[in-house]
């Protein structure tokens, strides 16, 4: 079963949260929703969605708040839907780090077209060209599904779960490059989610159990002992 992407909605107009929620179930995504500031600070660490729609006008904090808070840490992609629509309104959120700013009200294309567009620069970003590219890594007989949310060995897929589904895609996303332990977990489980390594090692144990033909002599997934991960180079 292919994963779908996750999405979170931080919308406080129960209406509208419904409306774009209804639209990203039915065109591949999975919608979660958060009607407060608090509560979408909570989901962000707890859920870990590939993207996230914020409105400004919360009932607790203004969603600046969040952007702000949320770019301290992590280059997670939001898109803000607002019915704010002064241009300062517009510049200030993206000076602060929002993919994209939208004005409500909105049709259904555009606002898929612009989750889409989200999730293609985080890919763009990452300065893999293959990925940017195809939506896809590849090195040796693996290969990362960036769209599929899949990981395959001679084409055949590993079956990883979520998590260890992510943590491939960010190593992917910087093969080659050493990622250190904290850097790992803050990106993938927030900065709530302390220092503590054992579960980032237990999902790459299982992760090596899948992809490696001889997980004591690894091909792609190399460990930096006492820093963190890294994931084989194209040859």
């Amino acid at each position: 079963m292919t994963i779908r992407e996750k999405v979170l909605v931080i919308e406080d107009e129960k209406s509208i949260s419904h409306f774009i929620s209804t639209v990203l179930n039915n065109n591949g995504y999975e919608a979660m929703q958060a009607r407060t500031g608090s509560e979408a600070l909570s989901m962000i660490t707890s859920h870990c969605p590939d993207l996230i729609i914020l409105d400004l006008g919360l009932p607790d904090m203004d969603g600046l708040d969040i952007l702000r808070q949320l770019r301290e840490w992590s280059s997670l992609p939001v898109v803000v839907v607002s019915a704010r629509s002064y241009e300062k309104d517009k510049v200030q959120a993206l000076d602060l780090g929002a993919d994209d700013y939208l004005t409500k009200p909105f049709g259904t294309d555009e606002l898929l077209a612009r989750v889409r567009t989200a999730i293609r620069h985080t890919r763009t970003a990452s300065g893999n060209n293959e990925i940017a590219q195809k939506g896809t890594y590849t090195v040796g007989d693996l290969t990362i599904d960036y769209n599929k949310h899949q990981a395959l060995v001679r084409g055949e897929n590993v079956k990883l779960t979520l998590s260890e589904f992510r943590i491939v895609a960010l190593l992917g996303k910087h093969a080659g490059k050493v990622l250190t332990y904290d850097f790992i977990i803050k990106e993938l489980w927030g900065p709530r989610a302390g220092g503590d390594n054992q579960i980032l090692r237990v999902n790459m144990a299982n992760i090596r159990r899948k992809i490696e033909k001889n997980p004591a002599e690894p091909e792609y997934l190399f460990t930096e002992v006492g820093v963190g991960y890294r994931l084989a180079e194209e040859y």
